[in-house]
């Protein structure tokens, strides 16, 4: 039995329909049963538990052996930081005692110790928790999501793209589809095999690719507006961040202009191109 976290999500969505697809049995964890409708159509055991409650966690995980593991995101308008390392601990602690025999852990690109960076040092204190303790674990660093870009359509189809990267600057990303298949892939790997594992997609792609993208989809032109690196926290402050979270995010978001990060030297490449990905965006509307 696969145990999959943050299974309602883009990528934890994606991990449960890729073992589904295998013909695994998985038991999908979420907050809420609404939200998990189309997973238990398509076969999945729904489990409901709050990450905050570590007893209620453990007790899902004691149900399975591999554990696709999600520390998700904070809300923004919070002091992402804090929060997100109160959930790291939970989820560390429910580990404990589990009973599982391997773990796959989405981490991401950029994972790196330090304060206030989005949820680069969040992401690292879970890396450095879970190779603290016994259980076989793999580390999946997965590239930018393709999915970051979902909220700009509306603004892509009145034709202007908002974005804080300079135009022609080449990040590495990938469609949550194909993270969901490296996860399940590496979950069903022997228990040996473990350490860090890079996903992207085909190749990587600047944001002024992803205007064109969205321009070739909609059938229009579609201008890049980029913020200026010094107007980065009153923009994030704009959608709704906590003054904590803006000054988090525009950091985390400087380290990635700046590719102040470790570059894989040979990462797993997805087969989801990023014109295939927005064309299914604008075709869902």
């Amino acid at each position: 039995m696969f145990i999959v976290s943050g299974a309602t999500g883009h990528v934890g969505s994606a991990v449960v329909e890729a073992l589904l697809d295998r013909g695994h049995e998985v038991i999908a964890i979420t907050r809420n049963a609404a939200h998990a409708d189309a997973l238990q159509k398509n076969g999945a055991a729904i489990a409901i538990a709050d990450l905050y409650d570590v007893d209620a966690m453990r007790d899902v995980f004691s149900r399975g052996k591999r554990l696709f593991l999600l520390n998700p995101p904070a809300e923004p308008h919070t002091d992402t930081d804090k929060t997100e390392k109160k959930t790291v601990r939970h989820l560390l602690a429910a580990i404990k005692g589990s009973g599982l025999k391997k773990i796959v852990a989405e981490s991401t690109y950029g994972a790196q110790p330090g304060e206030k960076l989005g949820d680069l040092n969040t992401l690292f204190a879970m890396e450095e928790g879970l190779r603290d303790q016994r259980i076989p674990t793999v580390i999946l660093r997965a590239a930018y999501y393709f999915s970051n870009w979902d909220a700009m359509c509306k603004s892509a189809r009145e034709g202007t793209l908002p974005t804080m990267f300079p135009a022609a600057l080449k990040l590495p990303m990938v469609a949550p589809a194909d993270l969901g298949k490296a996860a399940a892939d590496l979950l069903r790997a022997p228990v040996e095999q473990t350490g860090t594992v890079y996903v992207e997609g085909p190749e990587q792609y600047s944001s002024q690719d992803v205007a064109d993208a969205f321009a070739n989809a909609l059938g229009r032109k579609v201008d890049l507006a980029v913020t200026p690196r010094d107007q980065w926290e009153e923009a994030y402050r704009t959608m709704g961040f906590s003054d904590e979270a803006a000054y988090s995010y525009a950091r985390m978001t400087a380290i990635a202009a700046d590719g102040d990060y470790d570059q894989p030297r040979d990462p797993v490449h997805g087969s989801t191109s990023l014109q295939d990905y927005i064309d299914t965006l604008v075709e869902r509307g």
